[in-house]
């Protein structure tokens, strides 16, 4: 139990996506028009690439209710901008730790590459991902952060 709050039953997890345009973006085009069945619980937003997610975008989106952050990019070496998706690992691994000092579980945010061939790839990713934020619980950072001040 993440901040002492008990699992609700029937939750179903909210996940921001922020999506390079180039290869996750379109891996979700092809999820969809291939009409692969995954959760509804993803809500994308389109980024022309994985680095251009400043991790502020990513505490914002929990301070507005997201359980959970999927940042997706092109495999490495594959970036349409040569190193975009180094700087995005690179800036996510840290990311990770500020969230663990926040007490949140560094699992709510994930990282994955995904390029525009991969549709079958995408949706097992969204709903893996939207399972295992299922078994977590929902994230009330707002309560939680007051606990914390007490």
């Amino acid at each position: 139990m993440e901040g002492g709050k008990q699992k609700k039953k029937g939750f179903e997890p909210s996940i921001v996506g922020f999506l390079c345009n180039w290869c996750s973006y379109a891996g979700a085009d092809l999820a969809g028009t291939s009409r692969l069945e995954y959760p509804p619980n993803l809500r994308v937003i389109r980024v022309m690439c994985s680095s251009r997610v400043n991790p502020l975008f990513v505490l914002k989106a929990y301070q507005r209710g997201a359980d959970g952050i999927l940042i997706g990019g092109c495999h490495p070496q594959d970036c349409h901008y040569m190193e975009g998706n180094y700087y995005t690992r690179r800036r996510f691994m840290l990311m990770r730790r500020l969230l663990d000092y926040m007490g949140v579980d560094s699992r709510r945010l994930r990282v994955e590459w995904v390029s525009a061939s991969e549709g079958e790839r995408f949706a097992e990713v969204v709903r893996e991902y939207t399972d295992e934020l299922k078994k977590m619980g929902p994230l009330d950072l707002k309560n939680q952060m007051m606990q914390d001040e007490r």
